[in-house]
Parts: structure tokens; sequence; C-alpha cells
């Protein structure tokens, strides 16, 4: 429905609704109040008049005095058109009456008039006017005591039509209140809703192109500034990740280069004249290298690949890491051998996870400190058991130095400290996929890898978790 997709909408909306319960809550009450002070106004004059009258009777103690009472009623009630006044006898007789009275009969009895209180006026209708009146049993000075019935009303058709002239003006302006808040209220959220319209401004100019456009802070109201923020920090990842895949496909286009040229060359110099079946034979060979690294080159990207969307599920071994290390020593033994180097292993630790993955990262870890270790020096491989129950198994090389600002990429896919971007310096051939593939690894056994290099000595240091820990984290994988 439109008005739940529309914010602005809504918040009219609920602007208008706030604006009219206070408009008709404050009507009501000025109507109130002004009701109340006009009937205020009446029974005053009411009650005077009563007062009036009452006093008049009062001076009467002759029947001269009851002659001329009319005549001085007369005289007092002049200026009123709107009053009633009727003196009645203790027989109901009028002794005197303003024009055109009329009162209920209800009103002028006398039991009733005896016990009506001068506050509590009665309300009727009489040739198209509106009475309000009241009536009581008043004493004269007359011997015998003698008592009469004085009512009194007002034709309050005036007020009425007023009341209900003040009251048509009232909804009048309720409706235009209503109209004009539920305008303002759109404007208001209008405006108010601003920078969110800037938010999705810039939302929609983000693409893979343009990740650097940015949200300005100072500009955008504190209840949105940690949406700012997140907003902001979603960009800078995506930027980082864009730039990221970015050179993800630069090195990997770099990386394919290399073996394809060399299988195009090498058969376009196959082609160029008939050889031998030894030239073909060698030309096949050296062709069936380059195949082998693209497999293991695509081989590692697909690993890759599945690591970066949990797919990497590790077995549940129990892994003797020294064991390991011992027989990856010895697979390397020729090769450390030729270089001048040595390999040494320390310690003991048992850790669960997948035997195989684990041997391919230390692998990857001695393999590297092979590449980079000089002649007569010796490489240490050691496992110790930590405090919290974990393994860390590290592999330290003594040879250069890698730059601190080389170390938080060296697991990064096709990174390599040496900015001239050749192969290792032993020509081994490494593609930069080693540290990238152990860390993925570490990761999906719950652990962590890092990397110092200082006073000549650069030391990998895998952390990996107590056996529980391994295996919760294995069936959250699950």
């Amino acid at each position: 429905m439109a008005w739940r997709r529309s914010i602005t909408l809504r918040l009219t909306l609920l602007f208008a609704l706030a604006s009219t319960t206070v408009l008709v809550a404050v009507g009501a009450l000025t109507g109130l109040v002004a009701e109340r002070h006009f009937e205020e106004m009446d029974l005053g004059e009411l009650r005077g008049k009563l007062e009036l009258t009452r006093h008049a009777l009062a001076q009467v103690h002759s029947a001269a005095d009851l002659d001329a009472l009319p005549q001085q009623l007369d005289a007092a009630l002049i200026g009123h058109p709107a009053l009633s006044v009727a003196v009645l006898d203790q027989a109901g007789r009028p002794l005197y009456a303003t024009p055109d009275a009329y009162f209920p009969p209800s009103l002028t009895d006398r039991h009733y008039a005896a016990m009506s209180r001068p506050s509590n006026p009665v309300t009727w209708e009489h040739a198209g006017h509106i009475y309000w009146g009241i009536a009581a049993v008043v004493p004269t000075g007359l011997a015998g005591r003698s008592r009469f019935t004085v009512a009194i009303a007002l034709d309050i058709r005036h007020r009425h039509e007023f009341i209900q002239t003040f009251e048509e003006s009232l909804w009048a302006l309720f409706i235009f209140g209503i109209a004009v808040s539920a305008l303002l209220g759109w404007f208001a959220a209008h405006v108010g809703l601003a920078p969110v319209r800037r938010i999705a401004l810039v939302a929609k100019g983000i693409s893979a192109r343009q990740l650097d456009d940015r949200l300005q802070l100072d500009t955008v109201p504190a209840e949105l500034t940690d949406l700012a923020v997140s907003f902001n920090d979603m960009l800078a990842r995506l930027a980082e990740a864009f730039q990221r895949l970015s050179d993800f496909s630069s090195d990997l286009a770099h990386e394919l280069r290399a073996p394809i040229g060399n299988l195009m060359t090498q058969t376009q110099v196959a082609l160029s004249k008939a050889r031998s079946a030894d030239e073909y034979r060698e030309i096949l060979s050296s062709n069936l290298e380059e195949y082998e690294r693209l497999a293991r080159m695509t081989a590692d990207m697909l690993f890759l690949a599945q690591a970066d969307r949990g797919l990497i599920v590790p077995q549940h071994d129990t892994v003797d890491l020294a064991t390991e290390l011992r027989q990856l020593s010895e697979f390397y033994e020729p090769l450390a051998e030729e270089s001048g180097v040595t390999l040494t292993v320390r310690g003991a630790g048992t850790v669960t996870g997948d035997r195989l993955m684990l041997r391919r990262a230390l692998g990857n870890l001695l393999s590297n400190a092979l590449r980079y270790t000089g002649r007569g020096r010796t490489i240490l491989a050691s496992i110790a058991v930590r405090d919290d129950g974990g393994i860390a198994v590290a592999v330290e090389n003594p040879g250069p130095e890698i730059p601190p600002n080389h170390l938080p990429h060296l697991f990064d896919r096709f990174y390599r400290a040496d900015p001239s971007r050749t192969r290792g310096g032993n020509g081994s051939g490494s593609a930069g996929l080693g540290l990238a593939i152990t860390k993925s690894i570490v990761a999906a056994h719950q652990g962590r890898i890092s990397v110092t290099s200082a006073d000549g000595v650069t030391r990998f240091e895998i952390v990996l978790p107590a056996d529980d820990r391994v295996s919760a984290g294995r069936h959250e994988a699950e």
C-alpha cells in the first residue's frame, strides 16, 4: 500500500492526525468555556432581577404599595427587552407580568417555586424563542405575611445563535487548520527527509568505476549519523573489495600469460619446420611442464574460491604435527641439501583437523622458508602448547627482512614482496598463492596465522585452537 511505502505520506498523516486531535480538544474546551461564561452571565442577571423583585415586594406594607408595585417594576425593568417577569399571588393570579411573558405551569407552581433553587434554571421554548428561567416564593411586608410567586426568564435565543455560529466558525477553522497542518506536515517531512534523499542520490551514483563518493557527515542530522557512517564504511569496504578484485584479475592474467605464451612459442617453433621424434618429444615434455603449472594454478584458484564460499570443510582427524613436520623435512631434504640449508624440528603437539590440508599449509611455509634462506643457515620449525590449550606452530628462517609495509599483504593472492614480480628467488615457479592457501586452511580450522620479520629472522606462526573448538567450528561449517 502507498502509505506503507511512503515515509513522507505517513509523517504527513501522523502530523495531521496529531494536529486534528489538538485542535478538536482545544476547540471543545473553548466552546465549553464560552458557553459556561454566558450561562454565568445570564444566571447572574436572573438572580439580580429576582433580588430586585424580592426587594420591591419587601417594601409592600399596604394595599397602595401593592397597587404601585407594577409601576415600580416597569420602571426597574426598562432597558431589558429580553427579560420576562411575572408576580403571582397565592391563587396564581398575576399581579404583574411583562408583555408577552410566558412561563410553563410547572415553573410557576407554588410548591415547585418554594422548593426550587435559583442556581438551577429551567429551559423551555415558546413562540420561536428559547427561555431560561427561575422561580421563587417571595414574602411581602403586608400584614398576614402574604407571599407571592416570582418567575423570571431570559430569552437566550441570541445566546444559542451565537454559540451555534461560534461552533460553525470553529469547525470551519478546524477544517482549515487540518488542511494547513497536513500541508505543513508534508513540507516538514519533505524537508526532514532531504538527508535520506541525498543518501539515495549518492547510492544511485555508485558503480564499480565510481566508489569514491562519500556522505558529508557534518551535513547529516544527528539521527542519521550512524547510518551515514555505516554507509561510508560500506563504500570503503566495497572500494577495497573491488580494488582487490581488480588486482586479482590483473595478477591472474599476468600469471596465465607466461605459460600460455611459452606454449604458443614452442608450438610455433615446432611447426616452423620438420623435426625429429626426439625434438618433438622434448617440445612436448616442455609443454607438459607448462600444462602442469597451469593445472596447479587452476587447482589453487579453485581451492581459494571454495574457501571464500565456506565450502572447505576439514576432516576430523587427529594430527600429530611433529610427525607431519618431520615427514615434510624429509621431503624437502634434497632441496635443502642442494641449497646448503638445514631443517630442524622441535617440540610436539596434536590437533584435530584435516591432515592433508594441514600438511599442505605446513609444506607451504617450509617451501617459502627454503626459498629465502641463505646457504649455511638453519630453518627452525617449532611446536608449542599454549596456555589456552591451543597449539602454536612457528617456522623461522634467517634471511633478508621483509619491509613492514609488505607484511600485511603477504597473505594476499599473487602478492610478492619483490616489486619486480619475478618468480621465486630459487626459480621454483611460485605463483604467489601458497601463503593465501595457507591462510585459508588455517581459517578453515578456526585458527589464525601471523608473520613478523625483524633482526634478520622472518617468522610465520600458526595458532590452532584446542580440539573442542576445532570440532565446534567443524559442526558449524557443516
